[in-house]
């Protein structure tokens, strides 16, 4: 399976795909391959079993948190960058707005925001939302029915706002997970939003 000796430290189960971080900061993708969604740069080719080589994040690069939504997945480096693969037709990958699926992850990391860098990663049938270092949550991608948290313009965002989401006065987030159509957040004082 995941390599000899080794063990997972976290998995995650998007709608057609798992996904694995190995106790030394690798990231294995299995399951359906239909819109690159597995990240291992193959031609979207089903794989039954983890393959035998990670996924490529970067030079040295590990994993430390990763979500799968439906056709898409996400991981945060341990370099606190972000980076999604797979089905970009909201723009739930955060690359700015081509469109375009990705089989293996970007060689640049979404932008957070000068200096940001991810703490926590929610994904959701075909948005993305993130924690920052600095305890502001921001989602992109589809917002056909609000789940961006961004006020109601139900606009689809191609990548995070250069404002976050307004979670209260002082609030910033603790913990996040995305649904299918909807977006809930943990605030510092215990309050659910």
């Amino acid at each position: 399976g995941h390599g000899t000796g080794r063990t997972a430290v976290a998995v995650a189960a998007g709608d057609y795909q798992t996904c694995a971080i190995l106790d030394n900061g690798d990231l294995k993708c299995w399951g359906w391959d239909l819109y690159g969604q597995l990240g291992d740069g193959r031609s979207n080719t089903n794989l039954h079993a983890p393959s035998s080589t990670a996924i490529d994040l970067g030079t040295g690069r590990t994993a430390v948190a990763m979500a799968a939504g439906t056709y898409h997945t996400c991981a945060i480096l341990d370099n606190g960058d972000l980076k999604c693969w797979g089905w970009d037709n909201n723009g739930q990958l955060g690359d700015g707005g081509s469109n375009t699926n990705l089989n293996a992850p970007s060689s640049t990391a979404i932008d957070l925001g000068t200096g940001r860098t991810a703490v926590a990663v929610a994904t959701g049938d075909f948005h993305t939302c993130a924690i920052l270092d600095n305890g502001e949550a921001k989602c992109w991608g589809r917002d056909y029915d609000g789940q961006l948290g961004d006020g109601g313009s139900n606009t689809n965002l191609l990548a995070p706002s250069s404002t976050a989401i307004d979670l209260g006065t002082g609030r910033t987030a603790v913990a996040m997970d995305a649904g299918y159509y909807h977006t809930c957040a943990i605030l510092d004082n215990g309050d659910q939003k």
